[in-house]
């Protein structure tokens, strides 16, 4: 029986042996860190502490700004310095918290809940959305609202994403080897919430002990299965996921719901089982540090506000040669400006990269209508007509070729001959309509 799959798609160099085999570290203490009040898809939140006031870890200092929205938690305990606007990583301005770190590692309260497999599943969803949980996959769609799904869409299974098929990032690979059992309890969390019977785990076949592990650790467990997917980029899409696991296919402009499925990462499997057992809220994640560009590649279990610098020094420092850094993969993720950048809840890797590794924006050319970006792309749309459409302007006419099914993967980009920065396209096409 062949590997669970989708249709078209690439297969770029994985490049993931740089950082697999170094576990899971505490990162130092940052001195300072810069806490983002909109780290989340939805609306910011808004702060509820002033300058010079003392914050524990884990207490709330940004509340949701509206039902799509997260809280935020101070990651370390210390003194509020500052609240301003600092650059993201896509290089917007965004309002934070700044903390100075008093080293005390003071907790606010935390409440061990042993039995949390019994509490009801509105307890739970709550303890979910208190603690400010995300998708820890990149796209930090608050959690509480994929679990809150209209009445109309009926949802029968829980789809844990263990695919992580963007080139270089190990962090879920790392979970899932020290973490298999957490990873676990956290989908039977899910499950209970949802009310739901069946539970699937997919995992991209060159993790061979992770399928491993996580097959020992749900061993036993009623309605959940680890499924082997085959190497292929962007397996870890949502929609390609549920197609290659469940053989579902979302519709045009949908939504995992409307196939009845919710789909999470194992990062988030995890900070949901911590949530719902301990009341920990979501201040650290794990982050590869790693690239041809970085002297000692890592993961790292980082506090949220971090600043990449710190990372960097930790990581031994850039290479000689180095001449970018990336929030997130090579496929998906935004280049910085600054090292100042903090990371936030969706930052899944840093990727430095030197001069070899890099093709430069000015040397692309026309669109030769090769079709190969037609080929490539997993959503099954024209990627050079969205490209050259909104290079002219015809950003209206975009959305005829259904703009807005396009999730940036970078597949077309990646196999386009002439280098042409096709996502960066679509992108400025989506910023001047409306959906």
């Amino acid at each position: 029986m062949g590997l669970a799959t989708f249709n078209r798609g690439i297969h770029p160099p994985d490049k993931k042996t740089l950082a697999a085999h170094s576990p899971v570290t505490e990162a130092k203490p940052p001195k300072i860190v810069v806490i983002p009040l909109s780290q989340h898809a939805g609306a910011p939140c808004k702060p509820l502490v002033t300058i010079g006031q003392e914050v524990k870890k884990g207490e709330v200092i940004g509340e949701p700004g509206g039902f799509v929205s997260a809280p935020v938690h101070a990651s370390v305990s210390g003194t509020v310095v500052a609240l301003a606007e600092f650059p993201n990583a896509m290089g917007r301005m965004v309002n934070s918290i700044v903390i100075e770190n008093n080293g005390k590692e003071e907790w606010t309260a935390l409440k061990d809940s042993p039995d949390y497999m019994n509490l009801p599943a509105e307890e739970l969803k709550e303890k979910i959305k208190a603690a400010g949980i995300v998708g820890l996959g990149g796209a930090a769609f608050p959690t509480s609202v994929k679990l809150s799904p209209p009445k109309e869409k009926t949802i029968d299974a829980v789809l844990i994403n263990g695919a992580e098929c963007e080139p270089y990032l190990t962090a879920d690979y790392r979970l899932m080897l020290e973490k298999p059992t957490e990873v676990v309890e956290g989908l039977k969390i899910l499950m209970k919430v949802l009310n739901v019977n069946k539970g699937f785990i997919g995992i991209e076949n060159n993790k061979p002990d992770a399928i491993a592990k996580m097959k020992e650790a749900a061993g036993g467990a009623a309605g959940i299965e680890v499924v082997a997917c085959e190497v292929k980029y962007p397996q870890g899409a949502e929609k390609m996921l549920i197609k290659a696991v469940l053989g579902r296919e979302v519709p045009a402009r949908g939504l995992p719901m409307d196939v009845g499925v919710v789909v999470q990462n194992v990062g988030t499997a995890l900070s949901i089982y911590e949530a719902a057992r301990f009341g920990k809220p979501l201040i650290e994640r794990v982050v590869t540090v790693t690239g041809e560009g970085i002297s000692e590649p890592k993961n790292l279990m980082v506090r949220v506000g971090t600043k990449l610098s710190d990372l960097i020094e930790e990581c031994g420092g850039l290479k000689s040669g180095s001449v970018k850094v990336i929030s997130g993969g090579p496929m998906m993720g935004f280049a910085v400006s600054t090292l100042d950048i903090p990371v936030t809840k969706g930052t899944s890797g840093i990727l430095v990269m030197p001069e070899a590794e890099i093709t430069h924006a000015e040397e692309f050319g026309p669109c030769i209508r090769c079709g190969r970006c037609i080929d490539a792309c997993a959503m099954g749309l024209q990627p050079y007509m969205l490209s050259i459409l909104s290079e002219i302007g015809h950003y209206e006419e975009a959305k005829e070729f259904n703009l807005f099914d396009c999730f940036e993967c970078g597949s077309c980009a990646y196999v386009c001959p002439a280098k042409r920065p096709i996502v960066q396209l679509v992108r400025l096409a989506k910023s001047m309509v409306k959906p």
